[in-house]
């Protein structure tokens, strides 16, 4: 009887496990070997938020059938994260000029990217550059 109990609670454990796996693994949701993909246009929306915070991009030089902007949704990291690099909830603004780089999501009809780097060409500012790079 003891065998068959913990027979189930390992089955258990590693049930849980493979969820955690897949809801913490991008690579169910992006192609990360991918060339990355990058979007410029209007910032739309900055949600900070935990466990994962989301920019949306509205691309002007993409249309969809009715003819209407292109709009991305892009994933970033945790609020916590982020704040620990410098990005807070003043550091971009809806209405913002910017250029995005990510991975694609696996369905391209989704419009969706995990950001590498967000640039705000107006003044300069980017999380994601390496140190020294600028961008004009």
């Amino acid at each position: 009887m003891k065998l068959k109990m913990l027979g189930v609670v390992a089955g258990g454990l590693l049930v849980s496990g493979v969820g955690a796996y897949a809801h913490h693994s991008f690579a169910g949701t992006y192609l990360e070997d991918a060339p990355p993909v990058t979007v410029e246009g209007t910032l739309k929306e900055f949600l900070l938020r935990n466990p994962h915070s989301f920019v949306q991009v509205e691309d002007p030089k993409l249309k969809d059938d009715k003819g209407n902007p292109v709009r991305w949704s892009i994933e970033w990291g945790a609020a916590g994260q982020l704040a620990q690099q410098g990005v807070g909830r003043e550091s971009l603004k809806v209405g913002d000029h910017v250029v995005v780089v990510g991975s694609p999501g696996r369905n391209a009809e989704d419009h969706r990217l995990r950001m590498r780097s967000i640039k705000r060409p107006s003044d300069g500012w980017c999380y994601g550059c390496t140190q020294g790079q600028t961008f004009n």
